[in-house]
């Protein structure tokens, strides 16, 4: 195997690390709001909560559209882009989920230019851009196939997400692993799920999800910014 081999995991890798420079790590996605309401209080009721955003929103939603994003790149239509970029913002249940997508499509495009990817320029500035959008752009530049994209897009989530709740309450670093290994088996399912179901079934809805972003807007003290 050589270096040319290779290059599509290290590039996977690169585009998952949360040294990447987007600003996702000062997002919860309504986490916050969960931890300060009392909706999530322990280990056993953080996994319950993030498992039923990966089954629910992450599988049926995002990892969807992703999918889509990524023919769409590959095939070079724009058009469809544009299309399920902007579904996907108008799925999105509040302000800050909203402001989150777009800030951090904002940034990614800013990489990629910086990489040498010059569709994303157009993107820069763009009130469609979403971190999906960008992302299946760089994974089909980078010749990311498609499910390595929706595995390493879910990988990041479930990461991101359990690094922020690391600084929502006090459970030590073994808890956290345990919830990150919890959320990594359920993974493949959540992918195959999202790469089963058709135009018509994409979509989903956690009415306490929701309601957290929403309620988080005017939360009075914050460490994030959704």
């Amino acid at each position: 195997m050589t270096w040319l081999d290779d290059t599509p995991l290290l590039r996977l890798l690169q585009l998952t690390s949360p040294a990447l420079p987007l600003g996702a790590f000062a997002y919860s996605q309504g986490l916050e709001y969960a931890t300060v309401a009392g909706w999530i209080t322990d280990e056993a009721t953080a996994r319950d909560w993030l498992g039923g955003i990966l089954e629910g929103p992450l599988s049926r939603l995002d990892l969807p559209v992703l999918a889509r994003l990524h023919a769409a790149w590959q095939a070079a239509d724009e058009a469809a882009v544009r299309k399920w970029s902007t579904l996907l913002l108008a799925y999105r249940e509040s302000r800050e989920l909203e402001e989150e997508d777009v800030h951090v499509g904002h940034s990614l495009a800013r990489v990629l230019v910086g990489h040498g990817v010059s569709k994303a320029e157009p993107w820069l500035r763009s009130s469609e851009a979403t971190f999906a959008a960008l992302y299946a752009l760089a994974a089909s530049e980078w010749a990311i196939p498609r499910r390595s994209a929706l595995l390493g897009y879910a990988f990041a989530w479930s990461e991101a997400q359990t690094g922020a709740l690391s600084r929502l309450l006090p459970l030590g670093q073994l808890a956290i692993q345990r919830i990150l290994s919890e959320l990594v088996r359920a993974v493949p399912a959540a992918i195959d799920a999202a790469e089963s179901i058709s135009d018509d079934e994409i979509g989903a809805l956690a009415p306490s999800h929701a309601m957290a972003t929403a309620l988080h807007e005017t939360q009075y003290s914050r460490l994030f910014r959704s």
